[in-house]
């Protein structure tokens, strides 16, 4: 028994892009565009909805989304309300249009809705159509029902969640992903690998979890490093649906340590979120190696997985994790340390990480004794 949640309509190709205007038309006339800090990233999409005769207001995301951002946001925005709130961006880009469109109807203030150090309270009136245009092959947040919020005060990232939050449509263009900066492809490629070999090691998988991951985890490692190194397109291509996938995926069967530390660890540093991820993902992968019993499912799906990587970094079997660390550091990805994680604070963060909701889905209870481990690997 399971349930399965996804956008209304997913739209995957390179040219779906320029449906955008009149997909957003079907909603109302009034639009509101969030992107990055380039607006010239945006310029061909406020040009299709001026064409398209629909109303443009702008906010723009520069940097992972805070809640004094987002509650400045709101703030500008007012009474004004939207028909239609359109993301166009990376992970945090969409994050932060997933928060606006959910909290722009509801009364309550920001803090009053977020997991852990806010209220938590549900939200009382549906989210405001969205669209999502992702720019990087990563987070899958063009098909998840959370937005994570960074906490200055607290020095954490929280989730707003609720399964109305899903964007009603995505729109999946390789073309806006490729040619971003190599730092940006590793990390993003890099989550984009996680978010599919978490979820088919949660607890909570299921047989549509197990379907999409199965099929993702192979082509995201042979692609990633294709996109990283040569910028190849149809690697793009493929990278593009390892990210959704892992989108779908995780939105399904929860995700794992890896994702447990990277909120606490991004909410204390300010490293992006995919270089976390990538810095983490051996060291847990092989923590998971030392306590799975040959014979049991999730031995079976682990070394499975382990087999992948040493063929995509053509090495001798069990040499992978270790190929997939030094191919990362190779290509500039820092470890924890030049991140900003002093290694005293690294009881701290198992404290703090062991609570947090992603590692409800890992496959083995980790003391906080293994927590510390896996920080210092």
């Amino acid at each position: 028994m399971f349930s399965f949640y996804s956008p209304q309509a997913l739209h995957f190709g390179r040219g779906q892009a320029a449906q955008t205007a009149a997909l957003a038309a079907g909603f109302g006339a009034r639009v509101l565009i969030v992107h990055g800090s380039n607006t010239a990233r945006a310029a061909w999409l406020i040009e299709d909805c001026h064409a398209a005769g629909l109303s443009v207001v702008r906010e723009s995301c520069g940097a992972e989304p805070s809640l004094p951002a987002l509650e400045a946001a709101l703030g500008r925005i007012g009474a004004d309300q939207p028909d239609v709130v359109i993301a166009l961006g990376g992970g945090s880009v969409i994050d932060f249009a997933k928060a606006l469109a959910a909290l722009i109807p509801c009364a309550g203030k920001p803090l009053d809705y977020l997991e852990g150090v806010g209220g938590g309270k549900p939200l009382e009136t549906a989210p405001l159509p969205m669209i999502a245009l992702p720019t990087t092959a990563g987070t899958g947040a063009e098909v998840t029902k959370n937005a994570v919020i960074a906490v200055p005060e607290h020095g954490v990232k929280v989730s707003l969640r609720d399964a109305r939050m899903i964007p009603d449509i995505a729109i999946v263009d390789a073309a806006l992903m490729q040619g971003a900066p190599r730092r940006v492809t590793l990390a993003a490629g890099l989550d984009a690998v996680t978010q599919v070999i978490e979820p088919y090691l949660s607890v909570k998988a299921t047989p549509m979890t197990d379907a999409l991951c199965q099929a993702a985890i192979p082509k995201g490692l042979a692609a990633l490093r294709a996109i990283v190194e040569q910028d190849a397109a149809d690697a793009w291509d493929d990278m593009a649906w390892v990210s959704t996938c892992g989108g779908l995926a995780l939105a399904n069967a929860g995700l794992g340590a890896v994702h447990g530390f990277a909120g606490v660890i991004g909410g204390q540093t300010g490293a992006p979120h995919g270089e976390i991820c990538g810095a983490l993902l051996p060291a847990v992968l092989a923590s998971h190696v030392e306590k799975a019993k040959a014979g049991t499912q999730v031995h079976t799906r682990l070394m499975w997985v382990l087999d992948l990587i040493d063929t995509a970094f053509e090495v001798e079997t069990g040499a992978g994790l270790s190929a997939l660390r030094n191919w990362s550091r190779d290509m500039r990805l820092r470890d924890l340390a030049q991140m900003g994680l002093d290694p005293e604070d690294h009881a701290q963060v198992a404290k703090l990480s062991a609570g947090a909701s992603s590692m409800k889905g890992t496959p083995f209870a980790l003391t906080e004794t293994e927590l510390i481990a896996i920080l210092r690997a």
